[in-house]
């Protein structure tokens, strides 16, 4: 028996999903609500966050997330631009297309002042890349071959759920504190590195009755006691709608004075999506994102004290 492609990926997405809502308990909440009324849980997007930096051994910006995700049969859709906030992007669709897109942005750190660029080096410079040698093996023939026996298919696996996390060293404390006061998105990056920074459900899959809509999934989950922005950004009946839940925090492990610490800072969080007619093509629904849109939910992992 031989597993392809579109196969490891869909099991490399349910092993990040589920290691998701261990972390990010809201997530875990809805996925909960959602089985408990009957409905289902349908991943529209999953997003990744990356620094345009040199980074050692990992491949730089988009490319360090979105070759991976290549190599299982992803590619590129389209390209996004957020000048204001220093970031480019682009979103990556499967073979597959019951598969969820893949949303990847970067930060263009050489446009940022040229002190904070000198603080990156010391971090992300000596990075190593996460997979094995074994691993890089297998990725390639599935690549080339287009699948992969089982037992070698687990190991793949294995090894790509272990990719994505932080792969630098506990940065230090003081030098995170200060590039956050400049660019909120590299202080994230810096602390979590590879690790997904949402997931987006599809209301339009959701199939619960008294849900039909993202305005009455988002008051449900406000009602359930999680912090939800009330702001769906879209109006109704628009193309796109979209709202997320607060990002969570968790401590995280930094370095300070050569000794290992902890510090508290926001995570991830559980993204809402509608997606309506596609007013370019009657009859289907609207695939890409919004740039506007975008822009404002960047802001959910941003908190007054940190």
């Amino acid at each position: 028996m031989k597993r392809n492609k579109t196969e490891i990926a869909a099991n490399l997405i349910d092993k990040l999903w589920i290691n998701f809502r261990i972390r990010v308990p809201y997530a875990r909440i809805y996925f909960e609500m959602a089985l408990r009324n009957r409905g289902q849980v349908v991943i529209d997007h999953i997003g990744f966050r990356s620094l345009n930096t040199q980074t050692g051994e990992q491949p730089s910006g988009i490319n360090a997330i979105g070759h991976i995700f290549q190599q299982l049969g992803y590619k590129v859709c389209k390209q996004y631009k957020f000048q204001r906030k220093k970031l480019t992007a682009v979103h990556l669709v499967s073979e597959n297309p019951e598969l969820p897109k893949i949303f990847i942005s970067q930060l263009e750190v050489s446009l940022l002042p040229q002190w904070v660029q000198d603080l990156f080096p010391e971090i992300v410079a000596d990075t190593p890349y996460l997979l094995s040698d074994s691993g890089i093996e297998l990725l390639g023939k599935l690549h080339v071959d287009g699948v992969l026996t089982h037992e070698a298919a687990d190991i793949l696996e294995g090894e790509l759920v272990g990719y994505f996390q932080r792969p630098w060293d506990p940065p230090i404390k003081e030098s995170v504190l200060k590039i956050n006061d400049v660019n909120h998105y590299a202080a994230w990056v810096l602390l979590h590195g590879n690790a997904p920074s949402h997931f987006a459900a599809l209301i339009n899959e959701q199939h619960i009755d008294k849900w039909p809509d993202i305005k009455s999934t988002s008051l449900a989950l406000y009602h359930a006691g999680i912090p939800v922005n009330r702001k769906i950004e879209g109006l109704h009946s628009s193309m796109l709608q979209q709202t997320a839940t607060l990002a969570i925090k968790e401590d995280v492990t930094v370095k300070e004075s050569g000794l290992y610490d902890e510090i508290p800072w926001t995570y991830g969080y559980l993204e809402l999506i509608q997606r309506g007619s596609d007013n370019r093509n009657k009859g289907t629904l609207f695939q890409d994102f919004l740039e506007e849109h975008e822009r404002q939910l960047y802001q959910m992992t941003m908190t007054l004290d940190n």
